[in-house]
């Protein structure tokens, strides 16, 4: 398995579908889903699919007529390995400086804020009994 999943935004989008569905998927119920917000071809689909076998991404299970994928990844698997690339990269590895910008550009609302607080504090108590 990959060290450090890191996927396009399209494979991002197709992993979307298989961890909504939690359960194995054929090419054409992830295209039938893709085709609800975006014009996606069935071959397109298929290509990406294959490409993320192929890095892993998820697993083609081939014992049935029509291949099933599923992801190999949980999302918040995925998740911190695109924020860690994030931080490393636009932040130059400081997480304070993330949420700085998060903050000023007012993207929290009343109630996320005081959801990250209590995310603090909880981390902070985590610490301290570390």
């Amino acid at each position: 398995m990959a060290s450090s999943p890191a996927p396009t935004e399209g494979e991002l989008a197709i992993l979307r579908v298989l961890w909504a569905r939690k359960e194995p998927m054929t090419v054409r119920e992830v295209h039938a889903v893709l085709s609800r917000t975006k014009d996606t071809a069935y071959t397109t689909v298929l290509k990406m699919l294959t490409i993320m076998a192929g890095k892993e991404l998820v697993r083609r299970d081939e014992s049935e007529r029509s291949h099933t994928y599923c992801a190999l990844y949980s999302e918040p698997v995925v998740q911190a390995s695109l924020l860690k690339d994030l931080v490393r990269r636009a932040f130059s590895g400081s997480a304070l400086t993330l949420v700085q910008r998060a903050l000023d550009d007012e993207m929290a609302s009343a109630e996320d804020l005081d959801a990250i607080s209590r995310l603090i504090a909880e981390a902070k108590a985590k610490r301290k009994a570390d």
